[in-house]
Parts: structure tokens; C-alpha cells; sequence
């Protein structure tokens, strides 16, 4: 839960930017004084809700190399590093798409992402764990998955269902914030203060209570990329490098790339299932077996 919450923490906080932005500005006041209709509110909240989604997107190659300290490789001498580039130069011409910037961040942990705001400015990054920890074809696989998350889009799908929950998480903060000032607090407009500290409460809370919807896709995407990765690399080696990760996986050191990231934490159960963002990875693996293996 705690790292779902985390998840979500960067665009719940450019939200939170936004709209205090537009009450200062008086963008607020300017839609009350023209009348506050479903419609008008609609369009606000999709002009923010969408706009928090697609900056934290423009923003997740930088935030990637400042907090989780991911090197991008250039022309360094060493072996390793080069093969790696090599590895993503490969899948990159397979899968037709552009060059990503490949990167090592350090951690113990054997972990992998892909983020960048589209299918020709991504980058693709291992940790110093993940390539100690697995053979060549594992990690090659590992790349692999990555590299399908890179072509199918999924960073700008994830943004795009992100800023429709955004919208509709204000459109129903904004209108329910005011039916409690009005209710509750007898405000004669329903924009008192209290409407102002409700609002921001009820976005909270129902931008937790969407988040299932989030992190429903983004298990649906990783039994994309997982079939991805075995196509490229083959089934066995998809599913040794899984096998890996069920012996020393930890969770991405940065939280907000925990979506991204080649697999989330341990198993959960109940109402914790809805908020992973991965699924299970023995079920990751039972379904590549599924496939056959070659």
C-alpha cells in the first residue's frame, strides 16, 4: 500500500501544484464568475488532470538519473557496459524504434526499467545487481521486457489512463467539495473555505480509491512485455531471469519507477492485490510456460 501510494505521489503532487497555481492566478474565480456548470468543471479538471500526468512523464528521464542515480552509459571502456549498449542497439533495430539511452544505477537488488516520454526517447536502465546476479541470456531477456515496454507505448498509455483518472478523481473532488460547503458548512456559494480544505481532502482520497484502476493496467502490460522479452530473447530465458527475481528481488530504491521497474514486491493478497502494480511472478512464469518454451 505504502508503495502505491508513493507511486502515485508525483502526480498527486503536481496536481496539488497546479491548482493552487490556478487559484492564485484566479483561473478559479474566472470559471465561477462565468458560471459554474459540469461542463466548465469537466474541462478544468481535464486541463489539469492531464497536464500533471504529462509533466511527471516529460520529467521521469530526469528524475531517473538524479534520485535513483542511473549513469548513462557513453563511451566507456568497459566491456560490460558496451555489450549492454550493444544488447539494447539490437532489440532497438528488431523492434524499430529509436536509440534509447542505456544506464546502470547502483543497488544490490537485481532490477531493470524503461521510462521517457515516448517510443523514441526512452531509456532503458539495469542495476549493478541484476548484472551480476544473471547470466547474459537472462539479462538479455530482462532488456527485452523493458524494450517492449518502449514499444508498446506503455510509459504514454499508463500517462493517458493516469490523466483520465486524474480528471475525473477533480471533476468529482471539485463537485463534492462544494456539496459539503453548502450542506455542511451553509456556505451561500459552495466555495468557502471549507469547500477549499474539502476538496483537497477528497482528492486523496479518491485518487487512492482509483488507483486499483491504474494498477489494473499495469499488470495487464507486464504479461505483455514478459511475452515480449521471450520472443526476443527466448521463453527459458524470460523465465530464469523471473526465477531470478523471486530469489533476490527488492523494490526499485526511487518509488515512482516502481511501475516501471521489472517486477514490484512480495506477493500480496486481498484487497492489497488491487494496488500492486505487478502480478505475481509465479504467475508471470506459469503463463510463459503456457506459451511453450524454445
Amino acid at each position: 500500500m505504502k508503495r502505491i501510494v508513493l507511486f502515485i505521489a508525483t502526480n498527486l503532487a503536481v496536481l496539488l501544484v497546479l491548482t493552487v497555481v490556478a487559484r492564485v492566478l484566479g483561473l478559479d474565480t474566472w470559471l465561477a464568475e462565468r458560471g459554474e456548470s459540469f461542463e466548465g468543471i469537466l474541462v478544468w479538471a481535464a486541463l489539469f488532470g492531464f497536464g500533471g500526468a504529462f509533466i511527471s512523464l516529460a520529467m521521469s528521464k530526469m528524475q531517473a538519473k538524479m534520485f535513483m542515480g542511473v549513469q548513462v552509459i557513453g563511451d566507456s571502456p568497459d566491456p560490460t557496459a558496451q555489450w549492454l549498449v550493444s544488447v539494447v542497439e539490437r532489440y532497438a533495430r528488431t523492434l524499430g524504434l529509436g536509440m534509447p539511452e542505456v544506464g546502470i544505477f547502483n543497488s544490490p537488488a537485481p532490477n531493470a526499467f524503461a521510462t521517457g516520454a515516448s517510443r523514441n526517447s526512452a531509456l532503458v536502465a539495469v542495476s549493478t545487481g541484476l548484472l551480476q546476479s544473471m547470466n547474459q541470456q537472462e539479462i538479455e531477456a530482462v532488456i527485452g521486457h523493458e524494450m517492449t515496454h518502449v514499444a508498446n507505448g506503455d510509459m504514454v498509455t499508463l500517462t493517458l489512463i493516469q490523466g483520465v483518472v486524474n480528471t475525473f478523481v477533480l471533476f468529482l473532488a471539485r463537485v463534492v467539495g462544494n456539496i459539503i460547503d453548502r450542506a455542511v458548512f451553509r456556505s451561500e456559494d459552495g466555495r468557502g473555505i471549507a469547500s477549499f480544505l474539502t476538496f483537497y481532502v477528497l482528492q486523496i482520497v479518491f485518487g487512492l480509491l482509483a488507483t486499483p484502476i491504474v494498477m489494473w493496467f499495469s499488470r495487464r502490460r507486464e504479461f505483455r512485455a514478459d511475452r515480449g522479452g521471450a520472443q526476443l530473447a527466448g521463453t527459458n530465458n524470460m523465465i530464469g531471469a523471473l526465477e531470478d527475481l523471486k530469489r533476490g528481488h527488492e523494490p526499485l530504491p526511487a518509488q515512482q519507477f516502481q511501475a516501471f521497474g521489472i517486477a514490484d514486491g512480495g506477493v500480496r493478497g486481498g484487497l492489497a492485490r488491487l494496488f500492486m502494480s505487478h502480478p505475481p511472478l509465479d504467475e508471470r512464469i506459469a503463463a510463459l510456460r503456457a506459451l511453450g518454451t524454445h
